[in-house]
């Protein structure tokens, strides 16, 4: 039963295929004929003689079947009719320019053939290529115009494109071809004067974005596309809050490190978010130094599907390492971050998932012994701050413990290269999260100048990232979605904020500079409240702070601070050849006493209650401050 609907859907299939390939042949056919007649029409003064009446009735079948013949062999009976571009443009071209040679060829080579003059040939081959390529346009134009306006283009969102250059003409073209996105672009704002008075597929270029205000009732605006994708996020502030001052909704396309991987379609057009609008400049990393750190290496990041562990994942499969070992102990992330690096934008770089935890030894040399990674990424830690803050011995145990493990197999099995990521939270430190990352921090120091191999150790800090999991970012947008309250810890409290992407391309750009034993400190720009940052996304999302939206001020929580600091007290900063990355140096402790007071806390694994532990390690760290209950 089954073999017979099979059989009878493919029959159908081919009988489809073939009654439109002889729909095709006679469109075609009729429009050679055409084109061959006028070329006789030109050729003879529009007075054809009556014997090349009768060379054109013996000549065009011969010269239609031949032509049907290389639309044929070129693809052009396979294609949807409507979809037409310069390709199809390309290949339409090279099949008649073959045709027309062999005609040319066999006017010399049989002169008793009726074949046309030569005249005739050459006119014959410009109208066919010409008429073609006319119906094959005709048919798009259709499809373009006269059907969105029948699937209701006419009644769909009008906005306004800023930004006339190349992503924006091709936005435009995609909402004009597809009028089930619901948006109908109707003018276009640039601030370059030389596009002022043009026209882009037919819509015009009438001034400056600054000029937002005249359009609402001119041409009836209701929604701003951002489609300048190189827009700092001053700018894209300035669009939005006019835009929401306004009343009009506001989206964007993505920025150029996002359309670097893919084409502007109108599918990717999103909201605003609040990422845009706190984002810097573009970061200008030496891609030729981070190329030649990692071209034909085997490369190694553990913590591979957190946020900062699958950003390095992907900036380094960029830049063609041997292997990219992907060390993950959470399974799901650890497939997330495997399947999207699979794509092809990220060159098929050698993947080699694995499912390890840093504080299992035997796993960690089992990868060592078998893969031999020349640089190792640690961005494996625990990061929450109040859930360590009550269980000081996982913090030490993943964040200070697998470090020191982890770096003592690097420097084992002659790792280059050991770029431990870091955290603001261990400068001066309140809390054992950011205590636990500083002797991971104060360890390396003492083993990079202590241990015989040829590893350099180094550290990275930054601030917060936007977006990341554990930050405030998707905690307030859940909170909005849900209509509130959205929960502040303080209203004076400060935060540094730095993308994801900016964030791991610095980290390799420091990966390029150390010598071993430096702690590098990240520019974050300025610091942020975060109560405004709350008011900011409350807007963004179509709400009023206060009075859509509450914002509830809940109170510092154990171990958090008002504001994040720079540095430590003895520690001494330089530039280095980036200007936002700062290299900081420090006498390291030795590394027998640091050994010493790792081993009594190990002993107290178990033992010890929470606030012993967190005194022990104010003992040994006197700058950290800790929170006891």
């Amino acid at each position: 039963m089954k073999f017979r609907i099979f059989h009878f859907l493919r029959t159908l299939t081919n009988q489809l295929l073939l009654g439109r390939t002889l729909v095709l042949c006679l469109i075609y056919s009729g429009v050679f004929a055409v084109s061959l007649w006028t070329a006789y029409l030109l050729r003879f003064d529009f007075v054809i003689p009556e014997g090349y009446q009768t060379e054109f009735i013996n000549a065009f079948p011969v010269m239609a079947l031949i032509k049907l013949l290389m639309l044929f062999m070129f693809g052009q009976f396979g294609v949807l009719l409507s979809y037409f571009r310069l390709p199809d443009l390309y290949r339409i071209a090279t099949g008649l320019t073959i045709a027309s040679l062999l005609f040319v060829k066999a006017w010399y080579l049989f002169p008793e053939l009726p074949i046309p003059p030569r005249s005739v040939l050459l006119a014959d081959y410009i109208l066919s290529l010409f008429f073609v390529a006319g119906f094959r346009t005709s048919l798009r134009v259709y499809r373009e115009r006269a059907l969105p306006d029948k699937k209701g283009l006419s009644k769909s969102k009008r906005v306004v494109i800023i930004g006339a250059g190349r992503t924006g003409a091709d936005l435009a073209y995609d909402l004009l071809s597809r009028a089930g996105v619901g948006l109908r672009p109707v003018v276009f704002l640039d601030d370059d004067k030389s596009k002022w008075n043009h026209q882009v597929h037919g819509i015009p270029v009438v001034g400056a974005s600054n000029d937002l205000d005249s359009l609402r009732d001119r041409f009836g605006v209701q929604g701003v596309i951002i489609a300048m994708s190189s827009a700092s996020a001053r700018r894209i502030l300035e669009i939005t809050e006019k835009a929401q001052a306004l009343g009009m909704s506001t989206d964007i396309m993505p920025s150029v490190t996002e359309l670097a991987t893919g084409k502007v379609r109108a599918s990717r057009i999103r909201p605003v978010e609040i990422e845009d609008l706190l984002g810097r400049d573009p970061v200008n990393l030496d891609t030729e130094d981070i190329r030649t750190l990692i071209q034909n290496k085997v490369v190694m990041v553990t913590g591979a599907g957190g946020s900062i562990g699958s950003e390095l994942c992907r900036q380094i499969a960029l830049n063609n390492p041997k292997r990219l070992i992907l060390v993950e102990r959470c399974e799901v992330q650890l497939y997330g971050i495997e399947m999207d690096l699979k794509q092809s934008r990220y060159g098929g770089a050698n993947l080699l998932p694995l499912i390890g935890d840093v504080c299992d030894e035997p796993r960690l040399r089992d990868i060592f012994t078998r893969y031999r990674p020349h640089l190792v990424f640690h961005a494996a830690a625990h990061k929450h701050v109040p859930i360590m803050e009550h269980q000081p011995t996982e913090a030490l145990k993943n964040n200070t413990f697998g470090t020191r493990l982890l770096a003592r197999m690097s420097s084992e099995f002659e790792v280059e290269r050991f770029i431990l990521i870091s955290t603001d939270k261990a400068i001066n430190p309140t809390n054992v999260m950011g205590a636990s990352k500083r002797l991971a921090e104060i360890f390396l120091q003492s083993y990079n100048g202590s241990q015989e191999g040829k590893t350099r150790f180094m550290a990275v800090r930054f601030g917060n990232v936007l977006g990341s999991s554990g930050s405030v970012v998707p905690l307030f947008r859940k909170q909005i979605a849900f209509g509130g309250p959205v929960t502040v810890t303080h209203p004076e409290v400060i935060r540094y904020f730095m993308t994801i992407p900016e964030a791991s391309g610095l980290v390799l750009q420091c990966a390029t500079q150390a010598s071993g034993g430096e702690i590098f400190v990240l520019d974050m720009g300025k610091p942020i409240k975060i109560v405004d940052l709350a008011r900011r996304m409350i807007q963004l999302s179509g709400y009023e702070p206060e009075r859509d939206i509450e914002i509830n001020f809940v109170g510092l929580r154990p171990g958090e601070k008002l504001f994040e600091e720079l540095q430590h007290v003895g520690e001494e900063y330089s530039p280095t050849h980036h200007p936002r990355i700062l290299r900081f140096t420090g006498e390291p402790y030795p590394l027998s006493e640091v050994e010493t007071f790792l081993r009594h806390m190990k002993a107290q694994f178990g033992q010890a209650d929470p606030d012993k532990i967190k005194q022990e390690m104010h003992q040994f760290i006197p700058e950290y401050s800790p929170y006891l209950d």
